[in-house]
């Protein structure tokens, strides 16, 4: 068995509220072991043996048949979370690194085109002060001045790159790969 992290978006933004104890038994109720759930941002870890994108998909059938909204899921093991934060090249420490709060993976459904990806950051270069930098299925981002004042919404992301994601900065991801170890 396998221990996994759910990322689940659109969870506790707008109108798609969910307790974290509702979410937790849902999944339980749906087969899976040792679930937890880690802030109210639509973070579970759980154990499981399946293939991930198996799992997936049922989490995103489970979301929207007990709760009645569409979101994604991406599952990732400890091994891919902890990638994610130390393959980010915009997280460490030093004066060419962004903080915690504004350095974000966003874990993608896929691995995005590389030519997608290339004319992203050529055409944001000269739009924002945000650095960008794909990663395997995630795509790094330091949004240096704040999610808020960026261009770069997960919409965006998501209609240039033709896939899927969901963000976390790297306060979250350090917390949630914490818990993953527990």
């Amino acid at each position: 068995m396998t221990r996994y992290l759910a990322l689940l978006g659109s969870i506790n933004i707008g109108g798609n509220r969910i307790k974290m104890v509702d979410l937790k038994a849902a999944l339980a109720d749906a087969g899976y072991s040792d679930v937890e759930t880690v802030a109210a941002s639509g973070n579970v870890i759980f154990t499981d043996d399946r293939d991930p994108a198996l799992i997936e998909i049922e989490l995103e059938s489970v979301v929207q048949q007990r709760f009645a909204f569409k979101s994604c899921a991406m599952v990732r093991s400890r091994d891919e979370v902890q990638a994610a934060i130390t393959e980010n090249p915009f997280h460490g420490t030093g004066p060419e690194h962004g903080s915690d709060k504004m350095v974000h993976s966003i874990f993608l459904s896929q691995q995005p085109d590389t030519a997608a990806v290339d004319a992203l950051i050529q055409e944001h270069c000269t739009k924002g002060s945000e650095r960008l930098a794909l990663g395997n299925r995630v795509l790094c981002l330091d949004y240096v001045h704040g999610v808020g004042v960026s261009d770069l919404s997960n919409k965006v992301l998501e209609r240039r790159l033709r896939c899927k994601g969901t963000a976390r900065n790297m306060n979250s991801l350090k917390r949630i790969l914490g818990k993953m170890a527990d």
